[in-house]
């Protein structure tokens, strides 16, 4: 089978021809760059339209040359999304005509879900987790049950454009990632703020802070080497913290911002620590590109997943976890495969178990700056504790804390459970989960990384444990996402996810029916306390707001 991939959701303009037979792949691109600043959206699709029919019609020549039947291929593939919407339908034009013209079949592909495909192919691992860190994208994925499911992701913007904001304050033409690299490798790490949430991340405040450092003098290079170190750190850890809940052992990459040198590095580190594989596809498939439309469409078209011109509408908004995986029979999902060595590591610590109890020793990094690795070793050994001990002293299950020594990073605890959430969840747990989290929050407490992998199960109840990236707070936000996490642990590992997150909720809700407030505090009328006094913000404000993070669509 010979299929034209056509990729323009953003800035590159590309065509591909992708023959299954030979498994080789031709690409031609002509990327747009603009004179200043960002990518802008209308001059972006003016290039587009002039652009794609000229490498539409370079590949075609190629595909002919490989065959002297007509049509010389058979499918065409485009990206429906997610991208620029203007980009999209000069895309989605040329390859409904094409197809007509050439009376073949059309195949709507989703360009992250390309990302991930690219990658596995090169591999021919089975069943990865996948770090997409582009321009406006940052997720990890993991297939599970038909799905590719959501695993992680950005909370704010994708990491290319959080980096892209910083390179155009200080007058720097896109695209900024490589410019900041190079820059990097003549800094010195400056110390930036560190937003993990479970598997999801942030970059506002980073970039806030970065451009501060820039303006009151700080070298460039100085704010660059931060900038690397703090991101790549973060990316690298929710990455880990995936493999570990999912029990994979396969990593690959994707996405522009993956061709850093450094965050490959990191990558690569972490999973040579831990036995796992890493792939990171060469340059002309982590940068958009039609190479990995074409490589995607051919499993789709494969698979008899085509779509009629009627309803191959783009979608700007195009999520990964809304693509029924239809070329995958039978394949092996990523939540599963924990069980095969009946181990599961942990992803920032090792535990030891003696006796009665347990010790835990917070791991060093070796990819991550000595300063940066001690800051958060040392604070988030001390919150652990702290957190855990209070935790039980407002009514939610957790072990005794024996010991603890957060100069080395190690904390002995009274062992607790038989197993992990993960491995035995049912209704009635998560229900109770629920209400534990709502004691937590009404104590103002926010647990950081509540995952089916940091419940610990027991014939008489469940136990919280790890609260190395917990704080205490009332604002409704940090609940909210605290229920997030927990949720998408959940969808990433449970069969049957559906009645297990209502009953989170409704636990969760007949927990706190009194409005969630520490006795003697009065929540204020828009639930947005900051929990300096006490206040925290009442369950139903924090279950409207887990809606409204559950549809943000923050791939755009």
């Amino acid at each position: 089978m010979r299929v034209l991939g056509i990729e323009g959701t953003a800035w590159a303009a590309s065509a591909a021809v992708f023959d299954t037979a030979a498994d080789e792949i031709l690409v031609e691109s002509d990327p747009y760059q603009p004179d200043s600043g960002g990518i802008h959206p209308r001059e972006a699709a003016e290039h587009m339209g002039e652009a794609i029919p000229t490498v539409i019609e370079r590949a075609l020549e190629h595909a002919a040359a490989l065959t002297d039947e007509r049509p010389p291929v058979d499918a065409v593939a485009f990206s429906r999304g997610p991208g620029l919407g203007p980009c999209l339908r000069i895309v989605a034009t040329a390859a409904r005509s094409l197809a007509a013209t050439l009376d073949v079949p059309l195949v709507g592909v989703n360009h992250m879900v390309a990302h991930l495909e690219i990658g596995r192919h090169e591999s021919d691992f089975d069943s990865p987790v996948c770090l997409n860190a582009s321009g406006a994208n940052a997720h990890l994925l993991g297939y599970h049950d038909g799905r590719y499911r959501i695993l992680g992701e950005t909370m704010d913007t994708g990491v290319g454009n959080a980096i892209d904001k910083f390179t155009r304050h200080v007058g720097w033409s896109h695209p900024g990632g490589p410019k900041v690299e190079r820059a990097a490798r003549d800094g010195e790490y400056h110390e930036l703020p560190y937003v993990v949430k479970g598997m999801d991340f942030s970059f506002s405040g980073i970039m806030s802070a970065a451009k501060d450092a820039y303006d009151d003098g700080v070298p460039v290079e100085d704010v660059c080497r931060g900038l690397e170190e703090t991101i790549f750190a973060m990316l690298t850890e929710v990455t880990e913290r995936a493999l570990s809940l999912t029990g994979s052992d396969e990593l690959v990459l994707g996405g522009g911002v993956g061709q850093n040198e450094r965050l490959q590095g990191m990558l690569a580190e972490m999973c040579e620590a831990r036995g796992a594989s890493f792939h990171a596809p060469e340059p002309r498939f982590l940068r958009d590109n039609a190479g990995m439309i074409a490589v995607l469409g051919a499993r789709m078209a494969e698979a008899g997943d085509t779509v009629p011109v009627e309803d191959s509408a783009v979608d700007p908004d195009f999520r990964p976890d809304e693509v029924p995986v239809t070329w995958r029979e039978d394949a092996t999902s990523v939540a599963r495969s924990h069980a095969d060595d009946g181990a599961v590591r942990g992803a920032e610590a090792t535990v030891d178990f003696a006796g009665s109890t347990v010790v835990k020793r917070r791991l060093a990094k070796g990819y991550r700056h000595p300063d940066l690795d001690e800051r958060l070793r040392t604070t988030r050994t001390r919150a652990e504790a702290r957190l855990t001990s209070e935790a039980r002293r407002h009514g939610v299950p957790t072990p005794l804390v024996v010991d603890v020594d957060p100069v080395e990073g190690v904390i002995t605890f009274q062992q607790v459970g038989e197993a992990d959430l993960a491995d035995d969840l049912t209704p009635d747990r998560v229900e109770r989960v629920g209400r534990y989290l709502a004691r937590l929050h009404a104590a103002g407490i926010v647990h950081g990384d509540p995952t089916t992998r940091n419940v610990r199960v027991a014939p008489d109840g469940e136990f919280l444990i790890d609260f190395g990236l917990g704080f205490h707070s009332g604002h409704v936000e940090d609940h909210a996402m605290d229920l997030h996490v927990f949720r998408q642990s959940v969808v990433g590992t449970a069969t049957d996810p559906g009645v297990l997150l209502t009953a989170l909720v409704d636990g969760y809700r007949d927990e706190r029916t009194d409005g969630g407030t520490v006795e003697g505090s009065e929540p204020p009328d828009d639930g947005e306390a900051t929990g300096a006094d006490g206040d925290v913000a009442p369950a139903e404000a924090v279950l409207a707001r887990l809606r409204d993070v559950e549809g943000r669509g923050r791939y755009q």
